[in-house]
């Protein structure tokens, strides 16, 4: 930005040097009125400057008002008037005073120093609530959804929460043992043997005090427990299935088809064949004897008086009354065996045949 040229001094006319180092103005002649004209000096104003001039009077106003000595030096003595370069943004004060304008006003600094810490926190605080604003309205499907699933895990874990303090409560106590499937054990003395588990809630049952009181009665084979709320305890047994008495110095002693040994008495049980197997409960021969008589209908079971064994391929039977023989084999196929027999004696009753010979299924042999 240039700088305005300095002031002439006053009392004098500005150096022709200043004049002719002005750039070049376009210029217009305009009649002022009747008694003269007076020229004005424009272009500044089209070229972005401030517009300067002069007014001279005309050759007529010389003619009738002729040049003194004094109207020279009153010219001399007018202070000339201020030259400003074109394109300058600058406007000194006396022009604005002169058009009426009066001073030129200063705009406020932005970063004025005078704005307080309070103002500027309170504008800070405003924007960070118009910025919330915004947030809480674009996510408020959002936020309902979320609500929705907090309220529905909410729920299930007040339920949950609710149905175990109930179950261990004793609200759920125990209060009744029932023994089912026990036809050959004496279901009072099970219960007499469960009863440490009255009172207990039911979730707080102790199934190894259970198994252990069950071990002492060697027909149970396996059990369950059910729970039937609010009171009741349910054990269901499977008894064992005795398949014969083994005749030994303390007597007969029944046992199932695993070898366990249920009872001993003196003498032989009523409807136990007598079993006669080489190398006794723990061979592979009494294996064999057990399968061949758990896969017999019971009918056919309860005509058997005794089974011997001396290898697991060479099982025979002894049907009680005639004394018939069948022939069974090994354990193989023992199912088809089975139901091939039993086809058989209904065809041929056992009283007009002295051998079964069923070791072949597809071929049986009666004699």
């Amino acid at each position: 930005m240039r700088r305005p040229s300095p002031l002439p001094p006053t009392g004098r006319a500005a150096p022709a040097a200043d004049s002719a180092s002005e750039p070049d103005v376009e210029t217009s002649a305009r009649p002022l009125g009747t008694g003269g004209a007076a020229t004005v000096v424009e272009g500044a104003a089209a070229r972005g400057g401030v517009a300067t001039g002069s007014v001279t009077e005309s050759a007529s106003d010389a003619d009738e008002q002729p040049s003194t000595g004094s109207d020279s030096a009153a010219a001399e003595d007018r202070p000339a008037a201020p030259v400003i370069p074109l394109g300058s943004a600058e406007r000194p004060a006396e022009l604005d005073t002169a058009a009426g304008q009066g001073p030129a006003v200063e705009t406020p600094d932005a970063a004025d120093p005078r704005v307080g810490i309070r103002e500027v926190w309170r504008a800070a605080r405003a924007r960070r609530r118009a910025l919330r604003a915004e947030v809480r309205r674009f996510t408020v499907r959002q936020r309902r959804r979320r609500a929705v699933w907090l309220g529905v895990a909410a729920s299930i874990v007040v339920l949950v929460l609710l149905t175990l303090g109930a179950a261990y409560s004793p609200l759920f106590a125990v209060e009744t043992i029932t023994v089912e499937g026990a036809s050959q054990l004496d279901a009072d003395a099970v219960e007499q043997a469960l009863a440490d588990q009255l009172g207990t809630p039911m979730p707080l049952v102790d199934e190894s005090a259970v198994k252990a009181a069950l071990v002492t009665f060697p027909l149970v084979e396996s059990y369950s427990l059910e729970a039937r709320p609010p009171h009741e305890l349910v054990v269901r047994i499977v008894e064992r299935t005795p398949v014969g008495s083994i005749e030994s110095l303390a007597g007969y002693t029944l046992v199932d088809a695993a070898g366990v040994a249920l009872s001993t008495t003196p003498q032989q049980v009523a409807g136990s064949p007598l079993l006669t197997v080489d190398g006794g409960t723990d061979s592979k021969a009494f294996e064999a004897v057990g399968q061949v008589m758990r896969s017999l209908p019971a009918a056919i079971r309860a005509q058997v008086t005794a089974v011997a064994a001396s290898t697991p391929d060479d099982v025979t039977l002894t049907l009680g009354g005639t004394n018939t023989q069948v022939v069974w084999g090994s354990a193989e196929d023992s199912a088809l065996k089975a139901v091939v027999l039993q086809s058989t004696m209904a065809a041929r009753p056992p009283e007009s045949v002295s051998v079964y010979d069923v070791s072949s299924p597809r071929a049986v042999v009666v004699s």
